[in-house]
């Protein structure tokens, strides 16, 4: 990529409006001022999400690079779009960011020091870097005097593409570039874009270290008897994972080397339609102050969520750090 755009890049982050690792109260205090949501009674802050309550994969796209171009199996999923496109939607991306109102969240893929990936996660809502602060590793401290990210999260929630410029489908886009270690997001503000990108990144990375890559929650006994819960998005993983009586390792997104499991997140994104104290406690417990309620139905005056409402989507969602879980194994690492 050219020097232009690095450029370009360097002057977005370096503007006078750029907020930098801010707090959970700080990032609640943005979204508040902004109008991007609302705190219900439980402390969780309420969005909706627009016109995408879900994902959107017909709109992903991985950059056709000549280092990864033989490596991928190009078809329906693995879209290809063209170099050339690329670089005017990186740029068009970055123009349009430049001298807004931007947050920045530092942190990492990957629970296991050997394998954890910094990534810099650049959003223009502030709830969009509340969901990366708690679905991300975060950094101690002493972490973040050294963090040098390695990958950037770009999401232009505000910014639509135009197919015959950027050589997308529709005005949405999910592109991932090997070369320029760059995801960009645009015209969709459903945050579970942002997780399932970093994973898809993850998923190329690391079984060339030998690690394999799991869409899996995972947990552990007293024994040390680990458990893998394998599906689909929405097929329960996160509910049978959040036993009282196993240690939550994470509920999404695995690494698995020859010393053991690894959490690749360091939170949970868990389908909250239907959620009961009754059936599951932990999850519930969890919709606390600093968790993320996505397209969840609230009473206007008393704040109250009606998770039995399904009127918006029944993909109703809840975002939470994994120390919102009592008990869970942090770091998520569990040595075999």
């Amino acid at each position: 990529m050219g020097q232009v755009i690095r450029t370009s890049l360097e002057e977005m982050l370096g503007g006078e409006k750029v907020h930098f690792q801010l707090s959970v109260p700080e990032l609640v205090e943005q979204a508040i001022k902004h109008g991007e949501g609302k705190l219900t009674s439980t402390g969780a802050f309420s969005v909706y999400t627009g016109k995408f309550t879900g994902r959107s994969p017909k709109d992903k796209y991985i950059v056709d690079e000549p280092s990864v171009h033989e490596q991928i199996s190009w078809g329906e999923v693995n879209q290809p779009l063209s170099v050339d496109k690329f670089k005017r939607l990186y740029q068009d991306v970055l123009d349009d960011l430049k001298g807004k109102e931007l947050y920045v969240f530092d942190g990492f893929a990957g629970a296991d020091p050997d394998y954890r990936l910094p990534i810099r996660v650049v959003s223009e809502l502030a709830w969009h870097n509340l969901f990366g602060h708690q679905l991300f590793i975060r950094p101690t401290e002493e972490m973040r005097k050294t963090h040098v990210p390695e990958w950037h999260v770009i999401y232009a929630s505000g910014f639509n593409a135009q197919p015959a410029v950027h050589g997308t489908r529709t005005e949405t886009f999910i592109v991932v570039s090997f070369e320029e270690k760059v995801i960009l997001i645009g015209g969709t503000q459903y945050a579970g874009e942002m997780k399932k990108s970093v994973f898809s990144v993850m998923n190329a990375l690391l079984p060339q270290k030998g690690i394999l890559s799991m869409h899996c929650s995972a947990n552990v006994g007293k024994e040390g008897d680990v458990a893998l819960f394998f599906g689909l998005s929405g097929t329960g993983k996160t509910t049978l994972s959040a036993d009282p009586n196993r240690a939550l390792i994470g509920d999404d997104e695995h690494g698995w080397s020859d010393t053991g499991v690894f959490n690749i997140e360091g939170g949970c994104y868990a389908k909250c339609i239907h959620l009961s104290p009754e059936k599951e406690p932990q999850i519930y417990q969890s919709i606390r102050f600093g968790a993320v309620l996505e397209n969840v139905a609230i009473n206007p005056e008393t704040r109250i969520p009606d998770f039995d409402d399904d009127r918006i989507t029944e993909n109703t969602r809840a975002a939470y750090p994994i120390d919102h879980i009592p008990g869970a194994v942090i770091p998520g690492i569990y040595a075999s």
